[in-house]
């Protein structure tokens, strides 16, 4: 009798798919004024042994790219004869923002704030309820992937929430040197997935509207740990990151204290000190300086990029940590140092990132 038991075909979207093969999945989600249908795309590879069900699913934020370029990396990168369980993945959930390079719906509407959704509400509504019934439910383990919002870029990071101890497995094993234990959002995909039982990560890099090697690669390279760690890839013999991953206890963001033209002194992934200067803010002809100071030490991990600010906009995020900020310092310049090697190196030898 053979030690591996037999795995069915799997069913979704009115699909089946063998074994040891890859299908498209076409998902009718709602209906425009021009009667047109808005649907969505999700490439299933379904493996020749049993395992769990993951999503990685990217542009929930119509505006948000890094993650559409990883999810396509990934289907290249893994062959389902080999893969043990079953990944559904989505490069745009929200199609109509893609279209339209934005972060909302047509009724501007944040789809990550309307799961699990309703039948008969707002296209948002109905988008999140047939994505949350279709698709979700069939799920064990998500990955969302998101970038900042436009004129703000991340440090590779992740959220999760670590009390659940599955969710604390895989944020780790994902590898990004920073973890934040954050809240569950009412509407978010994390929060409705988690509150069924669905352990959910979401990856944070870059800048909306662009794609940018070095997010992507560490995408890329902390999806594959996470499903060595869920065993639906073999562990290789090649050499892992030594990033030790660091919880952040807190983080806040600094907000702009006047209008003008900002001028940054921090940079992301700086440790800074309590009373740093991080910025000045002066009128277009230099009148009027203010200077912003951090209102304690940390490490800055997510910052505006646009030089444009009108007062109460924030401007720099900053996470706080148990450990010495020195030593996450060292772990984040490590870890940009191994990603954008690695990305460079794609570059090099003709292996597509962008």
């Amino acid at each position: 009798m053979s030690r591996t038991a037999k795995i069915n075909s799997f069913e979704i979207g009115g699909i089946t798919i063998q074994p040891g093969q890859r299908a498209s999945a076409e998902f009718e989600v709602a209906k425009l004024y021009t009667h047109s249908q808005l649907s969505l795309t999700a490439e299933i590879l379904h493996g020749k042994q049993s395992g769990p069900v993951l999503m990685i699913n990217a542009a929930i934020h119509g505006d948000e790219l890094n993650g559409v370029e990883i999810v396509r990396q990934i289907l290249e990168r893994i062959n389902p004869s080999t893969l043990k369980g079953t990944i559904i993945a989505i490069p745009v959930v929200n199609v109509f923002g893609f279209i339209h390079k934005s972060r909302y719906l047509p009724d501007r509407r944040d789809l990550n704030r309307c799961f699990p959704g309703t039948e008969y509400g707002s296209i948002a509504g109905r988008m999140a309820y047939q994505i949350f019934e279709q698709i979700v439910r069939r799920c064990t383990h998500i990955i969302d992937l998101h970038t900042a919002a436009i004129y703000h870029t991340n440090l590779p990071q992740i959220r999760a929430n670590l009390i659940n101890e599955a969710t604390n497995d895989m944020a780790l094993a994902f590898g990004t040197p920073v973890v934040i234990d954050a809240i569950l959002r009412n509407g978010s995909l994390r929060s409705e997935a988690e509150n069924i039982g669905i352990s959910v990560i979401t990856y944070e890099a870059g800048e909306a509207l662009r794609f940018e090697p070095y997010a992507i690669t560490a995408g890329i390279k902390g999806i594959k740990r996470v499903m060595r760690h869920l065993g639906m890839i073999r562990k290789n013999n090649l050499k892992t990151s030594t990033i030790k991953p660091v919880i952040a206890r807190a983080t806040r963001w600094i907000r702009a204290e006047t209008d003008g033209i900002l001028r940054s002194h921090a940079f992301l992934g700086q440790r800074v000190s309590k009373d740093q200067s991080l910025a000045s803010i002066s009128s277009p002809v230099g009148n009027g300086g203010l200077q912003i100071f951090a209102p304690q030490g940390g490490i800055i991990i997510g910052q505006q990029t646009l030089p444009l600010v009108n007062e109460g906009d924030a401007i720099f995020h900053i996470a706080y940590f148990e450990e010495p900020d020195c030593m996450v310092e060292q772990q984040v310049e490590n870890y940009l140092d191994e990603v954008v090697d690695d990305a460079n190196n794609d570059i090099k030898f003709g292996i597509s990132t962008v």
